[in-house]
């Protein structure tokens, strides 16, 4: 029987959750005051309080910066999800969800709706990029399973790795020769939550919703899977029928979180490492935050965006790319000293041993 959690450790908790959600709202209200027109907090929360009052505020609000705001919170709960899943599922805590395949998928979707059907709106990619994830992600899964019906971790994601790399050749060699192309994917490709049809919010936020709710009914079945598919399968769990379940809920967010927002990277890896070093180990902690942090980032970059090359606008993606890159290498450095450190401590236990036994 797991112990039950000590009172100060409640106490801890509740304020680290307290705390992370009073973040999260003051980002979001930075998110509305900030931009190439500011607008001070007090006029903001007059603004969302008045919506129809006329003025240039609430115009602004409403109009532009709250249908951005919402659309960075879901893309960030998509996103720090299917970090959080992918990860327990493939047991590598460097694994992210784009590499499935997915992001590559939506991408050559996105430039074959371009140059075939001249799709040329923000609002017309969602569809072609949502159903590229989907049929990229299928691809993959079907390969990782060829061996047998538990889809291997290792063979999906090396599959998946495998599917990018060609997808990303084709999508290089459709833009490379339309001028037109090019322009409009290159506009999509980088992620960004600006310029988005408000009407994706309608299905987006409560896909969010589901999928946050289909993600905390996985938790335990994941959690016994972390021990390894021979003792999962031991204690009764249905290895397939669980991975199989988080790869479709993964396809699900990332699918849609790059349909709406388009690529945005790093977001899935950063956030549960991120979660991990508050919260610690526990599953269910980790998805939990994730929900509250992965917006946390989305908006904090989407900020920084607005501020850094004023008048102009940096994306969302390129500012999580910045920071993505250099927690991804420390995180593959630390790995690797951990790895020595833990074979070291091995061989003097076995040098102990034999002086021991001699």
């Amino acid at each position: 029987m797991a112990p039950t959690p000590r009172p100060a450790s409640r106490a801890a908790a509740g304020v680290v959750a307290v705390a992370a959600v009073l973040a999260l709202l003051a980002l979001c209200a930075l998110s509305l005051a900030t931009g190439a027109r500011e607008i001070a907090l007090d006029s903001v929360w007059r603004a969302v309080l008045h919506p129809a009052d006329g003025s240039r505020d609430a115009i602004i609000v409403w109009q532009l910066r709250l249908p951005r705001t919402l659309l960075a919170v879901a893309v960030g709960v998509l996103l720090g999800v299917a970090g959080v899943v992918m990860q327990a599922m493939t047991r590598n805590p460097l694994a992210e969800p784009g590499l499935l395949g997915v992001n590559a998928g939506a991408s050559l979707a996105v430039v074959l709706a371009v140059s075939v059907l001249g799709t040329g709106t923000a609002a017309g990619y969602v569809g072609p990029a949502f159903a590229g994830s989907a049929v990229a992600a299928v691809v993959v899964v079907l390969a990782g399973m060829r061996a047998g019906p538990r889809a291997d971790p290792t063979r999906l994601l090396l599959a998946g790795t495998a599917l990018t790399a060609s997808l990303a050749s084709v999508t290089g060699v459709v833009t490379l020769s339309d001028p037109r192309t090019f322009g409009d994917y290159r506009s999509w490709v980088v992620g960004s939550v600006a310029g988005r049809d408000p009407a994706d919010l309608v299905w987006i936020l409560p896909l969010a919703a589901v999928v946050v709710a289909s993600a905390l009914l996985l938790v335990r079945p994941l959690a016994v899977l972390a021990l390894g598919d021979d003792a999962a399968t031991a204690l009764g769990s249905r290895v397939g029928l669980v991975r199989l379940a988080g790869f479709a809920l993964v396809t699900v967010a990332c699918g849609a979180a790059t349909a709406a927002a388009g690529p945005i990277s790093f977001v899935g890896l950063v956030v549960p490492h991120a979660v991990r070093l508050v919260v610690g180990r526990r599953e269910r902690a980790v998805l939990v935050g994730s929900v509250v942090a992965g917006p946390m980032l989305v908006l904090l970059a989407d900020v920084i965006g607005r501020i850094v090359v004023r008048p102009g606008e940096l994306e969302a993606g390129i500012v999580t790319a910045f920071v993505g890159a250099p927690v991804l290498l420390a995180l593959v450095l630390r790995g690797s000293r951990g790895a020595r450190a833990a074979s070291g401590a091995r061989g003097e236990r076995r040098l102990r041993g034999g002086r021991v036994a001699s």
